[in-house]
């Protein structure tokens, strides 16, 4: 036995080189843990200079609007197209159309021009343009500013009157400014709420009898119709996205910051309309979002305080229902509680987010600022933090619609509860504000620290529709997926974690915004107020 043994000598050689590559390995392996505890390190304390900073800037406004305006924000998540669009770019594309303003009420008409009675844009006088562009947002709402004897919420839902002209064929013009505002405040993705212009015609054709709530032969009926609108749709979508390319340049030699915001689509319905016109509505919409990838979703829009919007909550909750058992694979977030007692009777106030969550099955919420008056909130807020709702806040939305602000508001509530939450806008342009705007908001008036903020700006990517895994085995910002486990933010990704990323639209933009803040926390601040310094 032993002669087939190789000797002593031998085995010691044989095993030399395994060892060495063994303790070579350990090494290795100690030197790649000893880097990342030295990126937690560096990163922690980054974090914390930063939110140091911000703890000193955050009873100036100038320097702290100029760190957030800074900051990188990850997405907006609920944002209208068609409001976020300000004023004075839908006046400028009025003017090119030969449009013009009526003098009496300030209001865009077609040409000819009457005078005195309308002038061409172009020709309006200061004070004229002034009113056209109060008519088009609530500019001055929150300084006393406005018709007191029209309420600031009609004001708000009227100025979308005031824009369609322009805004039902703009699409592609529309998509470029908000892509450049974005740009500016370091807002990397925007799921932008609208419908295509065959989603309005199908809509306003569709031929239902509104006889019974057979869904499934309402379907039925409109199946041949779909076939035909989701293509043009479809096409529209290109057009508009074609011409916000060329607008930016982002094929030539010096592309606009915008061409690096990301876009999709939230196709929207109207909960304004009799019940066959709103399905007919949902059926385009999650027939939109079902075929074509950049509509990663579906959404309500139109006052929930509307009478036939109040009269058929509960109806319209089941006919999502009905759409997302037949489209599974197509995400919902719903306006819902958008709501008070001078806007609505308390059985209106008592269930509308519990409907949403439960009956719709609802991914996300926008507004639910209501929250206080539902039934059994504590049961309420267990579900959504179990199922990980995310809520979207509209904090300027709030203040001018429903007077809801500072610790009134719900937000604290939510988030002492475990519900995520993130900051959008809403309507950008009527409300005359940004999404930095929104983050300053949620430092002055409810409090919020940075490493607050910074988890809101992840957690606005995490609960992104965005397709893929995330970056993220659970909560952002915590442990990452394992292919980018050992990765550095301040590094290109290595190439393990850039072929997990290639695979992942979602792991992408948060792997990017993980590089933007880690630029973000170690970049040069302004000088502190002196009162600051002391």
């Amino acid at each position: 036995m032993q002669a087939n043994n190789p000797p002593m000598r031998d085995r010691v050689r044989i095993r030399t080189p395994l060892l060495r590559g063994a303790a070579l390995a350990l090494a290795l392996a100690a030197l790649a843990a000893a880097a990342q505890a030295r990126e937690r390190a560096d990163a922690d304390d980054a974090e914390a200079a930063t939110a140091a900073y911000f703890e000193r800037v955050r009873a100036s406004p100038p320097h702290l609007r100029a760190l957030l305006q800074a900051m990188p924000k990850g997405g907006d998540l609920h944002n209208h197209l068609s409001g976020a669009v300000y004023a004075e770019d839908y006046l400028r594309w009025a003017g090119e159309d030969g449009l013009c303003l009526q003098r009496e009420d300030a209001h865009l008409a077609a040409p000819p021009c009457a005078p005195p009675a309308s002038v061409a844009v172009n020709a309006a006088p200061l004070e004229l343009y002034g009113r056209a562009i109060d008519a088009m947002s609530v500019r001055g709402y929150e300084r006393g500013i406005g018709d007191p004897q029209v309420p600031v919420e009609q004001r708000f839902f009227s100025a979308f009157d005031r824009f369609r002209i322009l805004s039902r064929q703009r699409g592609g013009d529309m998509l470029a400014a908000v892509r450049r505002i974005a740009a500016g405040e370091h807002t990397a993705y925007l799921e932008l709420m609208q419908v295509p212009p065959a989603g309005r015609g199908f809509a306003d054709t569709a031929l239902i009898r509104d006889d019974g709530r057979d869904f499934a032969q309402w379907a039925q009926t409109l199946q041949p119709a779909l076939a035909d609108a989701v293509p043009r749709a479809r096409a529209e979508l290109d057009r508009d996205e074609a011409h916000a390319a060329a607008a930016l340049g982002c094929a030539g030699a010096a592309p606009q910051p915008g061409c690096a915001v990301e876009v999709r689509y939230l196709i929207t319905a109207t909960r304004v309309h009799e019940p066959a016109r709103v399905f007919a509505d949902l059926a385009f919409a999650f027939a939109l979002a079902a075929a074509d990838p950049r509509c990663v979703g579906v959404n309500f829009l139109g006052p929930e305080h509307h009478r036939l919007a109040a009269r058929d909550y509960a109806l319209h909750m089941r006919m999502i229902a009905f759409f997302r058992q037949r489209h599974p694979t197509v995400q919902v977030s719903l306006h819902t509680a958008e709501l008070n007692p001078a806007l609505a009777p308390p059985e209106d106030l008592r269930g509308h987010i519990r409907q949403a969550v439960d009956t719709a099955g609802a991914q996300r919420i926008g507004h639910a600022a209501a929250l206080a008056y539902e039934d059994d909130v504590a049961s309420l807020l267990q579900t959504m933090a179990r199922r990980r709702v995310a809520v979207e806040i509209n904090l300027s939305s709030n203040a001018a619609i429903l007077g809801l602000r500072g610790a009134a508001h719900p937000l604290a509530l939510y988030r002492a509860a475990g519900v995520p939450v993130v900051l959008s806008t809403d309507d950008q342009g009527i409300l005359r504000s940004d999404l930095s705007g929104e983050y300053q908001r949620a430092a002055q008036e409810q409090g919020l620290g940075y490493r607050d903020l910074k988890r809101i700006a992840r957690d606005s990517l995490q609960y992104a529709f965005l397709p893929g895994a995330s970056l993220w085995r659970d909560v952002a910002g915590g442990a990452r997926a394992p292919a980018c486990a050992g990765a550095d933010a301040r590094a290109e990704a290595d190439a393990a974690c850039a072929a997990f990323l290639r695979g992942s639209d979602k792991a992408r933009l948060q792997w990017r915004l993980e590089q933007q803040l880690a630029r973000f926390e170690r970049a040069p601040r302004l000088p502190l107020p002196q009162s600051s310094e002391k």
